[in-house]
């Protein structure tokens, strides 16, 4: 297992932005780490994606210095630990609403005392061939992997003074577009008091210590979000590619 470089721009309070993609292409990783982000999101909720391929996804990524994490589909822990042992470096894990869910995530991602993930030769822990033992092996992987809950819908926003205190929990990521459904509005985040409540979550969230991370679409979202303190950004493969082909679009501009 490698060191999480996210995780450790995160902890020193740098901000970090990567994409959430739904290919199954290897290739599409390595472009992405050679284009200079930060992450390689596998999205395994939205998209065909499966466990068998993740590996090859997680190579990609290493070969070109970008961190792998991954959007697990549920909070099933024999799911999550087959993408924890392809090796990928974080879990951002969908519709988290209550503690027990959080606990549950927290639980599935880490190893005892911690949590109760299975220890195996996979390769996330090197076949068991590297230079690690089992208990070394065990408590660095407990301190690299990165555990963002997506706080999704109005459940979550009520119960989220509850949701800061679960031990294990690096941040939390906000998902506006199904937020905004959860409140009633069913067009979109662009209301006043989507974003309102968006903006008291992220301060409460950096208020606990923890991380807030969203979605931005285009570089200055980014940096505007990234100056009201949310660290973790990251956009959609089709969002990344709109704005590239946009930016390169003016050049036809009259």
């Amino acid at each position: 297992m490698k060191q999480n470089i996210v995780k450790t721009r995160l902890k020193n309070g740098q901000p970090v932005l990567g994409v959430l993609s739904n290919s199954s292409d290897p290739t599409v990783a390595e472009l992405c780490g050679f284009s200079g982000l930060d992450f390689y999101m596998i999205d395994g909720e939205h998209s065909p994606v499966t466990t068998a391929q993740v590996q090859d996804i997680v190579r990609a990524c290493e070969l070109t210095g970008i961190t792998p994490l991954a959007r697990v589909r549920s909070n099933d822990q024999k799911l999550i630990l087959q993408f924890l042992d392809a090796g990928v470096m974080g879990i951002m894990m969908p519709a988290i609403s209550t503690v027990a869910d959080a606990e549950a995530l927290v639980r599935a991602v880490k190893y005892p005392p911690l949590g109760t993930r299975g220890f195996g030769p996979v390769r996330a822990n090197d076949y068991l061939l590297g230079t690690m033992n089992q208990g070394e092996a065990v408590a660095f992987a407990n301190e690299q992997i990165l555990v963002l809950p997506q706080l999704e819908d109005k459940e979550a926003i009520d119960n989220l003074d509850d949701l800061l205190t679960v031990e294990g929990i690096d941040g939390f990521v906000i998902g506006p577009r199904d937020l905004a459904m959860s409140m009633g509005y069913y067009d979109g985040p662009g209301h006043d008091e989507v974003k309102r409540t968006i903006a008291g979550v992220v301060e409460k969230i950096r208020k606990a210590g923890l991380i807030a991370g969203t979605t931005a679409a285009t570089g200055d979202q980014a940096r505007a979000l990234i100056d009201r303190g949310v660290l973790f950004c990251l956009n959609s493969f089709a969002g990344l590619l709109k704005s590239a082909a946009g930016d390169f679009m003016k050049g036809r501009a009259a």
